[in-house]
């Protein structure tokens, strides 16, 4: 039997969680469309576990056109009650105001930024953050880049964008490496 890489703790053993950690979470991201997929989705998880959006992430992707920021800024009521009476994703009002807000905003960071992309890794100066953490004790719930990021956010009229929530969605794109030293997935990582 193939011995199992070590891997950050908070993923346990569950098959898609596994997945997320070794295919996904800190691999850094420069594409738009996947960049308001992961912002739609930590924003939905306010309050909730990751897990939990994981699994309804197939359900969010039917209900939301595919995260075609284009699209989901054009809802209307109709298509709010429709995600109200949808059981396979989270069923929150402001949440989902959230979301169609959060794509218009988006849309309009693209214009004056020429991409989300740009605008979003200036909080980062362009490369990722690589820290060294050897336990999930060490790792931080926000940091002084995260709660600049929701500031801004906030300023440009996204919501459900608090410091936690920016730096989830830091980690998720790959801004910050926060895997531990001790993970097979860590930039520095080095078999034993």
């Amino acid at each position: 039997m193939p011995e199992q890489p070590v891997r950050c703790p908070w993923c346990g053993d569950d098959p898609l969680y596994v997945a997320y950690h070794d295919e996904e979470w800190g691999v850094p991201c420069h594409d738009d469309h996947k960049l308001f997929e992961f912002l739609t989705l930590e924003s939905a998880q306010a309050g909730l576990s990751w897990i939990t959006i994981l699994r309804k992430r197939e359900n969010y992707r039917r209900a939301f056109a595919d995260f075609d920021a284009e699209v989901v800024a054009r809802f209307g009521d109709t298509d709010i009650a429709r995600l109200l009476a949808d059981p396979g994703i989270v069923r929150n009002r402001l949440k989902i105001g959230a979301a169609i807000g959060n794509a218009r905003a988006f849309l309009e960071v693209q214009e004056e930024f020429g991409s989300f992309d740009d605008y979003l890794w200036r909080f980062v100066d362009g490369s990722p953050i690589v820290n060294r953490w050897q336990s999930l004790a060490e790792v931080p719930a926000e940091t002084d880049a995260s709660r600049a990021l929701s500031r801004d956010l906030r300023q440009r009229g996204f919501k459900f964008v608090g410091p936690t929530i920016c730096y989830a969605h830091m980690q998720a794109i790959g801004m910050v490496d926060d895997h531990l030293i001790s993970c097979h997935r860590h930039s520095g990582f080095v078999r034993p």
